[in-house]
């Protein structure tokens, strides 16, 4: 099916118009003494049957039946459909790795990135290695890695500041080379069910404590993954010190810093607040799978995808939300075996609310993120707030529609699976996006009024 006819076979009824919509009738006696009310009814009622049709068109085959979709406005539920079914999140997956990371670690927490000096230090000589030691920073990078991206700016930990600390600290010989130092975490790079598309693809690069330029070692025209995320990074770090005039003799390589290596320099993070917002806006998968990691070090004593997902769980759980509703293998949501339902995904948006950390740092429809193209020309652009979703025949979208007139936001979570097309589900968000931003519409309630 080509764009135009994808279009044209997901579409609701035009604004105003009275087609698969209810009457309207008032009541005979009390109904226009309470026009405020009849007027939010009409609205609901509205609303209802358009998502209902939008979600019921033939052209959605399988996936009319596995979908779920649920809108609120502050704590009044105007629709849910099939809010507790089980479905793969895609990243929507995200929000939950989210919301357990800025509870547990806390939004003003930093990720540092040190350099310890492995040998007697004297008149700027390192008789040994400096050894590069990683905190778990997933923004680690380069200049010319952060301006290779469509969207500008590029939150992220400038590599060339710490070089900078380095020759500031009074280093000029390296007898040692550079030695990355990643034992913060375990070395699997990626989860073992994952489609191997994912990897070939640069979905995401290989998973490290120590990752500079998300792990890979060329991103220009093609991106190649380091073998060695560790021995790569130390290798950038390196090429930055000699370009500053340090001597350093010795080539890169991977090791573990021995305990009481002095500092030398160190270079800290954005606040996880920063690293979870580009997380959310960019669907950075890199980045969620070493903040579950980072969960696993720090609360489970272990820096493992295992561990952090049991942290994860543990953390939903004591806030309230139904983890009953949640199966993940990732931090991500790429792995096709992830289970979420509306309603989970629901109850963690209420948790932080539509002012809170998690929905700001939400892409803006029209204007930023993976929505910067998107929306264009509907009525939810710029209203629109929300975490995007995909996988093959998945789509994803949770988070909120502000009212244009500045009242309460609506929010949602909408979860489709088994589409037959791709280009159906992005279509769908558009579609769901577009009736959503329409609402109120309704008359005004002073038409209302006897």
């Amino acid at each position: 099916m080509c764009a135009g006819s994808t279009t044209a076979a997901l579409r609701s009824p035009p604004v105003g118009s009275d087609a698969a919509r209810p009457a309207l009738r008032a009541p005979v006696l009390s109904a226009r003494r309470v026009p405020v009310f009849l007027a939010r009814t009409v609205a609901d009622t509205r609303l209802r049957s358009d998502l209902d049709a939008a979600l019921a068109q033939p052209a959605l085959g399988p996936a009319r039946d596995r979908s779920c979709l649920v809108v609120h406005q502050g704590p009044r539920r105007v629709l849910e459909r099939r809010a507790e079914e089980l479905l793969i999140p895609a990243s929507n997956l995200k929000i939950l790795t989210a919301l357990a990371v800025l509870r547990r670690i806390g939004p003003d927490e930093r990720l540092v990135t040190q350099v310890l000096a492995g040998g007697h230090v004297a008149a700027g000589v390192v008789d040994g290695p400096l050894w590069l030691v990683g905190g778990g920073d997933p923004l680690l990078g380069t200049a010319d890695y952060a301006a290779s991206f469509e969207n500008q700016p590029r939150t992220r930990t400038p590599l060339e500041g710490l070089a900078d600390a380095v020759v500031a600290a009074g280093v000029r010989v390296v007898n040692g080379g550079v030695v990355g130092d990643e034992t913060r975490y375990d070395t699997q790079r990626y989860v073992p069910s994952w489609k191997p598309g994912y990897i070939t693809d640069s979905e995401t690069g290989p998973a490290s404590a120590l990752v500079v330029n998300d792990g890979f070692m060329e991103f220009s025209p093609r991106h190649v993954a380091a073998a060695e995320p560790g021995a790569h990074a130390a290798g950038v770090l390196s090429a930055l010190l000699q370009a500053r005039g340090v001597t350093v003799n010795g080539g890169p390589g991977e090791g573990q810093a021995p305990a009481g290596s002095p500092v030398v320099a160190k270079v800290e993070s954005p606040p996880v607040r920063d690293v979870v917002a580009e997380m959310l806006r960019e669907s950075d998968n890199l980045t969620a799978e070493l903040l579950v990691k980072e969960l696993g070090r720090r609360f489970a004593g272990a820096g493992t995808t295992a561990a952090g997902l049991g942290v994860v769980r543990e953390t939903l759980a004591q806030t309230g939300l139904p983890v009953a509703q949640l199966a993940s293998v990732d931090g991500s949501g790429l792995d096709r075996s992830d289970r979420a339902s509306c309603s989970l995904l629901m109850a963690a948006l209420d948790q932080s609310g539509p002012t809170g950390l998690v929905a700001s740092a939400f892409p803006v429809a029209g204007k930023d993120g993976t929505l910067a193209k998107r929306f264009q020309g509907s009525p939810a652009a710029g209203r629109l707030r929300a975490k995007t979703g995909s996988l093959d025949g998945v789509v994803g979208l949770s988070g909120y529609v502000d009212a244009p007139s500045g009242g309460v936001p609506l929010e949602f979570s909408l979860l489709v699976n088994d589409l037959p097309r791709d280009a159906l589900g992005r279509a769908l968000q558009e579609l769901v996006g577009a009736i959503l931003a329409r609402y109120p519409d309704a008359p005004a309630p002073e038409a209302l009024a006897p």
